[in-house]
């Protein structure tokens, strides 16, 4: 089934907005996202994640372009991701503690607790001032992601027959909704499990190699050389990061970004089809393998990749 992974399956990735930009955090790939648009695709760029900015159990940012990294029972606040400039760190506020979504939105700072159904505003979440707590609408509630940007507050909605979309209001106790769509591609690509939804799901495109068949009575020893191919298709991967600015000081080029992502993809997604472990993620090449078997009267056999 094409998912999207939900924040609460993934340690250290998250979707925030700081300023007037998106963000979206993959600490297990070691970079950000940083995105102009998120429906149209538009001022991506790729940037490092500085080591104490990653593995945060939830990632927010605030109008004045401040990043909060939350670790626990304490935050650690930044103003650029990368560089780690100007780190504080504060415990939270016992009240403030154990959400499963934080966003910053108008000043403010919301903590979502989707099974209880409610969410918690205020001013600080050190001292918990000016605290309030409303009703989460039963439509507001089932969001894989939350964020803020500006006035706004937005939720990432489970994958529907109309694809991935993202959720925009002004009010999640009443559903305000401003809109709803469709998150672009160029991002899907960058989010756990998006490549389900844009390439779809891991190994379903399969190839026939050989048909054999044994139209006789008696069994037949069938032993031949076949040529199977192995690793991944650099063209269909390249075309991943195509529209993505990778920063000048990025560890990772833009190819490599696209096989780290595959490989993390069928990790989070492997069956019985895909071994991630002994497989090397190399671009596609063709082997050579000798296979011999019995093949009974009357019988055929196909060979698929």
């Amino acid at each position: 089934m094409n998912s999207i992974i939900p924040k609460s399956k993934i340690k250290g990735t998250d979707i925030c907005g700081s300023g007037k930009y998106y963000y979206i955090i993959r600490s297990d790939l070691g970079c950000y996202m940083k995105i102009g648009s998120i429906n149209r695709g538009s001022d991506i760029s790729i940037f490092n994640l500085y080591l104490a900015c990653k593995n945060g159990d939830h990632y927010l940012g605030d109008e004045d372009g401040f990043f909060y990294i939350i670790k626990g029972n304490s935050y650690r606040r930044v103003k650029n991701l990368t560089t780690d400039i100007g780190a504080e760190v504060h415990s939270l506020h016992p009240n403030c503690q154990g959400g499963d979504h934080y966003f910053s939105t108008s000043g403010k700072f919301f903590i979502i607790f989707q099974e209880r159904g409610i969410y918690r505003i205020t001013t600080n979440m050190n001292t918990d001032s000016d605290a309030e707590e409303n009703k989460l609408h039963p439509n507001c509630r089932n969001g894989l992601y939350y964020w803020g940007l500006s006035n706004d507050c937005f939720f990432l909605k489970p994958v529907s027959d109309w694809g991935v979309e993202y959720y925009k209001g002004t009010d999640l106790s009443n559903d305000e909704c401003v809109g709803v769509y469709s998150v672009h591609s160029d991002v899907l690509n960058f989010l756990p499990g998006g490549l389900t939804v844009t390439i779809g799901p891991s190994f379903d495109n399969w190839e026939n190699m050989k048909t054999i068949t044994n139209d006789s009575n008696t069994p037949v020893t069938w032993q031949k050389k076949i040529n199977k191919k192995v690793g991944y298709d650099k063209e269909k991967m390249s075309q991943m990061t195509h529209n993505w600015k990778i920063a000048t000081s990025s560890l990772i080029e833009s190819g490599e970004h696209a096989k780290l992502i595959l490989k993390l993809h069928l990790f989070f997604f492997e069956d019985s089809h895909a071994n991630t472990k002994n497989e090397s993620c190399n671009e596609m090449i063709e082997v050579e393998e000798q296979l011999t078997f019995e093949l009974k009267p009357n019988k055929s056999l196909y060979l698929w990749q």
